[in-house]
């Protein structure tokens, strides 16, 4: 039986023909071409990628507003706890000069809000409520919609 590429030669135990194709396969001159790419082809590849690229900000984006608003939530639900704890050490809540300022023993720091903004604190609050901690949302004004929309306690 016949190999078809045999391993040795009978005379002097060298691969037969290894160089001659690795030789072909490097060497663009044998290959019959230039090994480069096509304008159409680094076109067609330039396309994909700008279609891959908007599919994954069409889905970022509005993940990246659904995660802001639920720090800011996180963020509100954490201070509300410090000035509780504030309530029980003080038997009163901070006022409104006061601000959130006095709770720093209570927080080891008191960030922003994910827009970069202070978190709002009111004493008395809203709707008979003894105080209020919110963010303004996206916009940083009172009111408004979707990811402009106020986070209150």
């Amino acid at each position: 039986m016949r190999k078809i590429f045999p391993r040795h030669s009978r005379e002097g135990g060298n691969p037969v023909g290894f160089r001659a194709r690795l030789r072909r396969r490097l060497d663009p001159r044998f290959r019959g071409d230039d090994g480069g790419f096509t304008l159409v082809e680094l076109m067609v590849v330039i396309v994909i990628l700008g279609l891959l690229a908007t599919i994954v900000i069409i889905n970022v984006v509005p993940a990246l507003d659904t995660a802001s608003v639920q720090k800011a939530r996180t963020d509100i639900q954490t201070i509300d706890s410090m000035v509780q704890q504030y309530y029980v050490d003080n038997r009163r809540y901070p006022t409104t000069q006061e601000g959130l300022a006095a709770l720093r023993p209570y927080l080891r720091r008191i960030s922003n809000d994910p827009w970069n903004r202070p978190y709002v604190y009111a004493a008395p609050g809203r709707n008979g409520q003894p105080y209020t901690i919110m963010s303004l949302g996206a916009d940083g004004r009172e009111g408004g919609s979707g990811k402009d929309a106020d986070i209150a306690n």
